[in-house]
């Protein structure tokens, strides 16, 4: 346990441990150590998680941004949610296509908008007007991510998100998810990731960012019955992640979850077949795992 700043990344619960996971493994190890020595340097968590998403989404290495898939009609539309857990306030992006970074967008909302989420055609064009980067015009900027061949573009609900949190210097959480959703959905359909209290969650005591069946996560509670759990039930970090993850599994879903208490107590629990995930923080050596 670290009471300085710490973070925590993962790179979805979509794995199979049958194949080479060696690139993203050097990549969250790089990208953890680097974000470490951004928060002793005095780096805001909201700006850390933002910087960490943002980084993940055009690696082309996860299932969001570059390495997204598309819809059954063949577009990309992308999910994103930011959370402050000093402030309370939070920002999201769903169904959002034609945008370099989809966090970036999530953040915008937060910044210079009213409200708390976004949608489709109206999402985009708000990201547009912010001036915020495009998609390139390259066809081939897309690729598929580590670990995902091109048969499982066609599994129903095969999935993959990016995620981070992070406790700052001054004792500030934060959290940010994204992703490209689940492969060959129908267009339009929206899971977890872009739903505060959902997919993201983050308030003066727990910061969290779930991955995998979107749905199931939805229909569970999300992150935000993590927090209730330890607000009102007294829970400990770790018995709240499972508890969530058992609701998961009961509604036949599957995933994980990174999460940081007030207190720098870190939590990656998962009931599918791995998590792509690394933790970093002061006192704290740089760990990655896969399985």
């Amino acid at each position: 346990m670290s009471a300085g700043p710490v973070i925590a990344l993962h790179g979805g619960a979509g794995v199979n441990p049958a194949r080479n996971y060696a690139e993203v493994e050097a990549h969250l190890h790089d990208l953890a150590r680097r974000m470490k020595a951004r928060l002793i340097a005095g780096l805001g968590a909201l700006d850390a998680v933002c910087e960490a998403v943002f980084d993940m989404e055009q690696s082309g290495l996860y299932v969001a941004g570059r390495g997204s898939g598309p819809n059954r009609e063949g577009a990309h539309e992308f999910d994103a949610s930011l959370m402050c857990g000093a402030t309370g306030r939070a920002g999201a992006v769903a169904a959002i296509q034609n945008v370099l970074s989809p966090v970036s967008a999530a953040r915008a909302v937060l910044e210079e908008t009213p409200h708390v989420l976004l949608a489709g055609a109206g999402a985009t064009q708000f990201a547009r007007a912010a001036g915020l980067a495009p998609l390139p015009q390259d066809a081939g900027w897309f690729r598929l991510a580590v670990g995902v061949a091109p048969e499982d573009l066609l599994e129903p609900q095969a999935h993959g998100t990016v995620g981070a949190v992070a406790r700052d210097a001054n004792g500030r959480l934060a959290a940010a998810t994204s992703t490209g959703g689940t492969f060959g959905k129908l267009a339009g359909r929206v899971g977890d990731t872009p739903i505060p209290g959902i997919g993201t969650w983050a308030d003066r005591q727990v910061a969290i960012s779930c991955t995998g069946v979107g749905e199931a996560f939805i229909l569970a509670g999300g992150a935000g019955d993590v927090a209730a759990h330890m607000r009102y039930g007294g829970a400990t970090l770790e018995t709240a992640a499972h508890a969530l993850l058992a609701r998961v599994a009961a509604l036949g879903g599957d995933g994980g979850l990174i999460a940081i208490d007030s207190n720098g107590h870190v939590a990656m629990p998962f009931n599918s077949k791995g998590m792509k995930r690394a933790v970093a923080g002061l006192g704290r050596a740089t760990q990655v795992a896969i399985t």
